[in-house]
């Protein structure tokens, strides 16, 4: 592995701890070069391979970095915490590995998204649904505010925030 800092590729283990459930381990590096420390995160290939289909009616192969960066747009300066993002991703991912063989529509791992940022904070999914749900003009998107602000849980969470 190398060296994030300095390049150099030998390095030593320092502590290795099973991560995400028992998916990944976590391995904590010392760098023999320059005597930092850095993280490294191994798990296994997926060998079922997911496609999503798009609006437009293409295909990709499934993209964890591409859900880890709208989340991460959408949790953008609110308190949120990377942990919480990981738990957010790994239950969709959990969700759509057991019900989809090979393939998924988009709308669907946005709705299983936005049902999970919902439950987190409001603005969150908010700012996700003005994505995911392409609305047509403020007004959609002032009824999409008001449905939340109505919604019984919102106020089951205590520590989220108010919309409005």
């Amino acid at each position: 592995m190398r060296c994030p800092f300095c390049g150099e590729d030998k390095d030593k283990v320092i502590d290795s701890r099973s991560s995400e459930q028992g998916k990944v381990i976590r391995r904590r590096r010392e760098c023999l070069g320059c005597e930092r420390r850095f993280t490294t995160y191994e798990r296994v290939e997926e060998l079922v391979k997911l496609n999503v289909v798009k609006r437009d009616g293409t295909r990709v192969p499934y993209n964890r970095q591409q859900l880890l960066g709208g989340l991460e747009k959408a949790c953008y300066k609110r308190p949120v915490s990377a942990a919480q993002i990981l738990e957010i991703a790994e239950e969709v991912e959990d969700r759509l590995f057991r019900t989809y063989e090979r393939e998924v529509e988009s709308h669907e791992v946005g709705r299983l998204v936005a049902r999970q940022l919902k439950a987190v904070d409001q603005v969150a999914y908010v700012r996700f649904a003005s994505v995911y749900k392409h609305f047509r003009d403020l007004e959609d998107l002032l009824d999409e505010v008001k449905d939340v602000m109505e919604s019984a849980q919102a106020a089951d969470r205590p520590n989220q925030g108010k919309l409005f």
